[in-house]
């Protein structure tokens, strides 16, 4: 089967076993006594980035650890250049207090660690067990925070009850699909690679970090297009500290310790675009049409760039 088949199928099914995943764990939750806001923070939340997640697992387990590492820095970079941006174009994107005050910061001190971590083109066990650290006290800390202020907004994405026996099925079902989805997408990601004559890494960074990146881009899109601009610019930025702290935690535990390679110009362009996130929301609390299009010109120049000189 030709690669990019591959490809499309593969990220046919990861989207499909997401969206089953994400309605059965959150309908087991439900019926565990877990409240919709809670749900809302973790189940929901998390599962927006389960494509980018098992992908990252399986490509590190399978040797492609470049494929990996290429997809987090990517899938970053999609989320906080090319589709923040093109929802700016939309419309100006409003950004919280909250947001502003504690995840954007977080996010660049996440993005700087990570990119310490890489720098030497390693990333050790040690060093990937501490970013998964800091997704468990990201969101213990994310948890008590909504205690304190709870917003019964980010709970209105929680998927409507269903029974037991569906729950089960549903979340059981969507675990499979996605497991089997990833295959055929690495599958398509590595063979792609080998015959256009890319390196993995490229390959992580541009398409496989696009296609995983389509969940955040349709939240995003209906998010802005209901007048909710603050759920954009959280749902973007809180699956980019995940995407750092658990995705890239979790695949150098998985493999025991990743080699990156990546060139230090991918990883300054990621700190550059992260830390320029938060001046742009802090004037006025909003992301203008003008900055969206400069985000935007931004990703595109840089993906031109890599294209090229991967040929």
């Amino acid at each position: 089967m030709p690669p990019i088949v591959l490809l499309i199928i593969g990220l046919a099914i990861l989207t499909l076993g997401a969206e089953l995943l994400v309605r059965g764990a959150s309908a087991l939750a439900l019926k565990l006594g877990l409240t919709p806001l809670v749900i809302g923070l973790t189940v929901v939340a998390f599962g927006t980035s389960a494509p980018e997640l098992v992908v990252s697992l399986q490509a590190a387990q399978r040797g492609a650890a470049a494929i990996a590492v290429g997809n987090v820095i990517g899938s970053n970079l999609c989320n906080l250049a090319l589709i923040m941006g093109l929802c700016a174009l939309v419309k100006p994107l409003t950004a919280s207090h909250a947001v502003i005050r504690r995840e954007v910061p977080l996010l660049i001190g996440a993005t700087l660690l990570g990119g310490a971590f890489l720098w030497n083109d390693h990333l050790g066990v040690g060093e990937a067990a501490l970013l998964f650290i800091g997704l468990l006290f990201y969101t213990g800390l994310t948890l008590r925070s909504a205690k304190q202020d709870p917003d019964q907004s980010l709970g209105a994405d929680v998927p409507k009850p269903i029974s037991l026996p569906l729950a089960v099925v549903g979340a059981l079902g969507g675990l499979g699909l996605l497991l089997y989805g990833s295959d055929l997408f690495v599958d398509g990601a590595v063979t792609l690679a080998r015959e256009w004559g890319w390196s993995e890494t490229v390959i992580g960074l541009t398409i496989v970090a696009i296609g995983t990146s389509l969940p955040e881009l349709a939240i995003s899109v209906v998010a802005v297009s209901k007048g909710e601009h603050d759920v954009a610019v959280g749902n973007l930025v809180g699956s980019s500290l995940f995407n750092i702290l658990g995705i890239l935690g979790a695949a150098g535990l998985a493999s025991g310790g990743t080699a990156a390679a990546l060139q230090h110009v991918d990883l300054l362009v990621l700190v550059v675009i992260t830390v320029a996130i938060l001046p742009l929301v802090r004037t006025g609390g909003r992301v203008d049409r003008w900055e969206g299009a400069a985000l935007v010109v931004a990703y595109l120049g840089y993906t031109i760039w890599l294209v090229r000189g991967a040929g």
